[in-house]
């Protein structure tokens, strides 16, 4: 294509209608293949300047609707002689005569038009490949006689040409009139543009990206110059000061640092600083920022509603804040409003609501000026259920929660809906949220941000650790790799401070030690972050929150797991198969065990030792003591935490201890609460969702209380846990005891044996290492006879 002389002056006050300098040597004729810029429906037309000078700021040539219908002919091609061709929005005006096309006097200038000439003039549309990407405008004051040294807000001067022009035709070269109101400062500021370069949108490659596909494989290539485009709402505009002019421009817009696309398909999470949510971005662009690549009228031909909201949830520190913030950065639209739920609220009445009004003020009346050429508009809440709690739910409150809840409804999807808006919401509440904003319409993209996994987990460590590898500060025999497999579970804020543990770590070895801490200064700069700092930080410093409870589980196992039968190996074999079928992806990825056994059989202690053998990386214990003085509902809640907590994991383990206290179950009367029985029994029948995998066990000290409670049918498997019945069980606790000398051992067991024999008998394994603690107390020569005393007792049943 051939685009066209660059004006001799920029002053277009004048209405001098012939130009005062001769052409500039246009470039190259069109080439001889047939070009998109030509149509048919040729015209001839007379040159006529533009009725006032609020036709010329607008930008458009105006004709009358009898020759082109403006509503059906957006642009037409103007050819003044040999490879001479112009494009230019038009616009009908009344007061323009049939056979007559109005310019101003930027557009005379540029093409080269006087009054009364005769030019060709032809419907033109432009190819789906050309619309504009970004667009670089020099300026500079048309009236010299206003020059101000103020700065210019290019930002805002970008905002309110979008506003202006989108959908117009842009040429390289083309000349025009802008009229800028700064409302910050009450000014206005005329000044005359001139378009330097033009850069496509690439339609391919933002669809690719939308679509999880990743950038082409060209996508490190420049951005294609094109001579002409039409402007869409988020194309970029970046404004340079014309040469030798006194224009002086602050802002992001300035300059070729501006350029950035809607969607920029070169995604680099590293630079971003997140790691382990490709495919969270890919669902949300695919979801949310699709549509809003195409052209206005392509969307009104779909009758389609862009996506006003998201909705980010899922365990505290995953990253929800931080990608929500690196979008609103990413994406070329208005400078998003970041705003923390708590701050909408006000003590005083309607100032809260007053608040959300003024989030969307701009938003609406940009929507009232350009329609569907308006550009994006985002406003990201951290903590939304602190504002959008469900309506009802604040009893006795003076319910402004709910007027907040029902003013942003209003405003996403009311009456007057926009559709130049989205809004990102962040919390870790999602079930407190009113469920009227996560219909369709408003908060409809709803997007777990759940924990790392492996991939995700080297992702983030890597980025948490490219300053130090960057200066060779930390050993590079730290094996990063295996450090992510052993994180399981780690969250993305979790793994940053297990980061800052290590460096931590690593200064406090050249601390020295004496009356005052100081750091010894000869060391400092051949300090090293190894592999033994990491090593520290995981063991002593930072636990996972959805990691294994090992306190727990190992305050169960203090006397560690001794094997004093064969019953013992079954039992933890049952386990151990009960786990690796959670662990199957072939199989459902649910299973649940009841270890029922009289009262200090140890249980619990087996429960804890199939828990701890799984290694499961989320392993939860719920204990009747963690819910002591906590009324029916508040258990019901901890209970329901404990399984969503459960069901974020790949791989999870609960331990229920204990279920007849946990339930308040007494045999007199009986007395229990119904509530956390009908809460256990909807828990334990509602399966993870799809590649999450759960084992639940729970210890029970009373069968014919999980029958008359209907909880034997809910467990898909009771494992028994007998008492030791037999000298021969009892004889090797005693044994693993260690206080008994060899000579000893032989007179307890026979002893033992008098008492089993031909009598039903039986003591739990908890209870007989009491005994033999009771028994360690005494003077060596009295234990023996201390402790078969006491077992002899309970044979009588006088113990």
């Amino acid at each position: 294509m051939s685009w066209f002389r660059k004006p001799a002056s920029n002053d277009f006050s004048s209405h001098n209608d012939r130009p005062t300098a001769p052409p500039r040597e246009v470039r190259a004729p069109l080439p001889s293949a047939p070009s998109p810029y030509i149509a048919v429906s040729e015209k001839m037309f007379r040159v006529r300047k533009a009725p006032s000078e609020e036709h010329t700021l607008a930008n458009y040539a105006y004709v009358n609707r009898s020759d082109f219908d403006a509503t059906h002919i957006k642009h037409v091609c103007v050819n003044t002689g040999p490879a001479r061709h112009y494009i230019f929005s038009i616009k009908n005006d009344p007061t323009i005569k049939p056979g007559e096309i109005a310019f101003g006097v930027p557009h005379r200038r540029w093409a080269v038009l006087s009054l009364d000439q005769e030019i060709r003039v032809t419907p033109f549309s432009f190819p789906t490949s050309d619309y504009i990407g970004s667009i670089v405008l020099s300026a500079d004051f048309n009236n010299k006689k206003n020059v101000t040294s103020e700065p210019l807000n290019a930002d805002l001067m970008a905002r309110e040409f979008s506003m202006q022009f989108s959908g117009q035709a842009f040429t390289k070269d083309m000349q025009m009139a802008f009229r800028f109101e700064d409302k910050e400062k009450n000014k206005t500021h005329t000044l005359s543009l001139v378009v330097k370069t033009i850069e496509q949108l690439d339609l391919m490659k933002a669809a690719a990206a939308s679509n999880g596909e990743g950038a082409p494989a060209d996508s490190s290539a420049k951005p294609k110059h094109i001579d002409a485009g039409q402007l869409m709402a988020n194309s970029v505009i970046v404004f340079d000061k014309e040469e030798g002019s006194m224009l002086s421009l602050i802002g992001k817009s300035k300059g070729k640092s501006a350029y950035r696309s809607i969607i920029n398909p070169n995604w680099n999470f590293a630079e971003m600083g997140i790691g382990g949510l490709d495919k969270e971005f890919s669902n949300i662009f695919r979801r949310a920022f699709a549509s809003r690549v195409f052209p206005p009228e392509f969307i009104e031909q779909l009758g389609m509603k862009h996506v006003r909201g998201i909705l980010l949830y899922g365990p505290p520190g995953t990253g929800k804040t931080l990608m929500a913030r690196q979008i609103g950065k990413m994406l070329n639209a208005r400078e998003p409003k970041i705003v923390n739920g708590p701050q909408i609220l006000d003590k005083y009445v309607g100032e809260s609501e007053s608040n959300v009004r003024k989030l969307f003020a701009d938003a609406e009346e940009e929507w009232r000026r350009c329609g569907a050429n308006s550009g994006l508009h985002i406003i990201i809440f951290d903590e939304i259920d602190a504002i959008c709690k469900q309506r009802g739910s604040m009893a006795g409150s003076s319910s402004v929660h709910d007027t907040v809840v029902n003013q942003l409804l209003s405003k996403m999807d009311g009456v007057e809906q926009l559709n130049n808006i989205l809004v990102i919401g962040m919390t870790n509440r999602r079930d407190m949220i009113d469920e009227a904003l996560l219909r369709p319409g408003r908060l409809e993209v709803q997007m777990e941000v759940s924990l790392p996994d492996e991939f995700g987990r080297l992702q983030i460590l890597r980025i948490h650790t490219a300053r130090m590898r960057e200066y060779n500060k930390m050993d590079p025999k730290v094996d990063l790799e295996d450090l992510s497999k052993r994180t399981k579970n780690f969250s993305g804020a979790e793994l940053e401070g297990l980061v800052r543990a290590a460096q931590s770590s690593a200064m406090n070895r050249l601390v020295k030690a004496g009356g005052k801490a100081q750091a010894d200064p000869d060391a400092i700069e051949k300090l090293v972050i190894n592999g033994g700092d990491f090593d520290y930080a995981l063991e002593n410093d930072v636990k996972p929150a959805f990691g294994r409870s090992d306190e727990s589980l190992n305050r169960f196992l203090t006397r560690g797991m001794i094997v004093w039968g064969p019953e013992v190996t079954r039992i933890i074999d049952e386990g151990s198969l009960l786990a690796d079928t959670v662990k199957n992806p072939e199989n459902s990825g649910f299973r649940s065990a009841v270890l029922a056994g009289a009262p200090k059989t140890g249980k619990t202690s087996l429960a804890a030792q199939i828990a701890k053998s799984s290694d499961f990386p989320f392993v939860k214990v719920i204990s009747p003591e963690d819910t002591v003085g906590f009324s029916e509902s508040a258990k019901c809640m901890s209970l329901k935490k404990a399984f969503e907590d459960a069901k974020r994991s790949k791989l999870s383990v609960l331990l229920i201890d204990n279920l007849e206290r946990l339930i308040d179950y007494h045999p007199v009367g009986p007395r229990y609460s119904n509530l956390v029985i009908q809460a256990l029994l909807v828990l334990l029948n509602a399966h993870p969702p799809p590649g999450h995998r759960l084992l639940v066990l729970a210890t029970s000290s009373d069968r014919s209380f999980l029958r008359d409670m209907g909880l034997m049918d809910v467990f898909g498997a009771v494992i028994d846990i007998p008492k030791l019945s037999t000298a021969d069980q009892m004889m090797n606790v005693i044994q693993e005891s260690n206080i008994y000398t060899d000579d000893q051992l032989p007179q307890i067991e026979h002893k033992l044996r008098q008492l089993v024999e031909g009598r039903k008998f039986g003591v739990g394994i908890k209870h007989l290492l009491e005994l033999i603690e009771s028994a360690r107390q005494c003077e060596a020569d009295y234990r023996v006879s201390t402790l078969l005393s006491m077992i002899e007792n309970i044979a009588l049943n006088l113990f």
